[in-house]
């Protein structure tokens, strides 16, 4: 099967951008990602990674919103929501190269580059500074992670939406409501009638 053509230069301008913002990028490093990187577009209502299945690439999220979800019984649970601008993996598969019980859902019609896991650990022992980008990229997803931890353990459904509100505002009219119910720990009902009071 033909290999696709790695990203152009004009393509991956968003993801250099987003990784040189972390740290500063040699142009060996840029370089590279440029060559080991691949577009990749999603239609809306795809998934992009199935539960059970070994995640073995990161994505950089060019355009498009993007859910991570679980499984129960007949449900499922919105974990995480992530948009333009922002990278997106089944990160426990991916780190450590096993299944997952996490599912990876376009909610728009999506455009990606992806980087490979063989690619990434390449690129940290070829050029060791990029550790630092993806160190200061752990410590802020961290931070995402504690804050969302947060979110679903408070009891109190409209104090959940305001701060749902101030951290992801600009995704309240791009995520169906009852992914954002879902995410939330709170029933669609709730959500609506406190989405009619503002």
């Amino acid at each position: 099967m033909k290999k696709p053509n790695h990203t152009s230069p004009e393509e991956a301008i968003p993801f250099l951008e987003f990784s040189n913002n972390l740290h500063p990028l040699t142009e060996a490093i840029s370089q590279f990602l440029i060559k080991n990187t691949y577009p990749k577009n999603v239609k809306k209502g795809k998934i992009l990674h199935k539960a059970g299945e070994i995640c073995t690439n990161m994505y950089f999220v060019k355009k498009g919103v993007l859910r991570g979800y679980v499984n129960d019984e007949s449900r499922e649970i919105t974990t995480w929501i992530t948009a333009d601008g922002e990278l997106v993996s089944a990160i426990c598969s991916f780190i450590l190269q096993i299944p997952t019980h996490e599912n990876i859902q376009t909610l728009e019609d999506c455009e990606l580059i992806s980087l490979s896991k063989v690619d990434l650990e390449r690129l940290y022992v070829k050029h060791p500074s990029f550790n630092i980008t993806v160190r200061k990229l752990t410590e802020i997803y961290y931070m995402h992670a504690e804050h969302r931890a947060y979110i679903v353990r408070l009891k109190n459904a409209e104090q959940k939406y305001q701060l749902f509100l101030k951290q992801y505002g600009h995704l309240a009219n791009r995520v169906p409501v009852k992914h954002i119910a879902s995410f939330l720990g709170i029933t669609l009902e709730t959500l609506s009638r406190l989405r009619a009071k503002r």
